[in-house]
């Protein structure tokens, strides 16, 4: 039973999402073909992001914990990581986007945009010899940099404030991820490529790094959806 404990976590974290999606006050199924095109679009890049780091030595999987499919180097669970985690984030956005009116929130953009810049800035910085920190903050400056400068993306703050309620399901999935209630983790990290400082057993920059994750499935969401509307139209 243990070597489908990473595959359980996916499932439970899709699953109740999943089913709501079908529901007639929220119907994010006639979304799922925006979605599963953004989630591939950014997939594409954070897969091999993770390849490379796990070719480096940055982490590594204990695949006792796995079903025992590598892919490039990769546990087919973290593969589909890719799609599942992102599948309950975006329907989470979705709903409360749906239900509640955030457009207000458009005039914090600036002061999240650039707060978050100049603190992924410092970090970077202050640690440029810790790869994994380095990168993940170079890549969220440039996210931002782009969405707020280039694309000039409204919903910044609001996918911030979204973000901010899905570190209630992040911290136990990560959690298990990273060690929490288990013999061993099954992604072990590198000390010397990471801060060190943790929230439970979850490495800070991985909270970061799902931020950046879930900014640009949502762009690509929000793009997806707004030229089907178009088309329907």
């Amino acid at each position: 039973m243990i070597q489908y404990t990473y595959a359980l976590i996916l499932f439970f974290t899709v699953f109740i999402c999943f089913i709501a999606s079908f529901d007639r006050r929220i119907r994010f199924d006639r979304a799922f073909i925006p979605f599963f095109k953004a989630s591939i679009i950014v997939a594409v890049f954070f897969i091999a992001w993770d390849v490379w780091f796990t070719h480096r030595g940055v982490w590594w999987f204990d695949t006792r914990y796995t079903v025992g499919l590598i892919i490039a180097g990769l546990p087919l669970e973290e593969w589909l990581f890719f799609i599942f985690i992102p599948f309950s984030c975006i329907f989470t956005y979705f709903c409360i986007d749906k239900f509640f009116e955030l457009k207000a929130l458009s005039a914090f953009n600036n002061i999240v945009v650039f707060v978050s810049i100049i603190v992924c800035a410092v970090v970077a910085l202050r640690y440029s010899d810790r790869i994994y920190t380095l990168v993940t903050a170079l890549v969220t400056i440039l996210t931002l940099l782009v969405f707020h400068f280039v694309l000039r993306v409204q919903w910044i703050s609001q996918a911030s404030l979204v973000f901010t309620v899905l570190m209630l399901g992040f911290l136990p999935v990560n959690g298990i991820l990273t060690g929490t209630g288990l013999e061993s983790p099954i992604v072990n990290y590198n000390p010397a490529d990471f801060i060190g400082f943790r929230v439970f057993t979850i490495p800070i920059e991985d909270a970061v790094y799902g931020y950046t994750q879930f900014l640009l499935v949502l762009y690509f969401f929000k793009k997806f959806q707004n030229n089907a509307h178009v088309q329907n139209a």
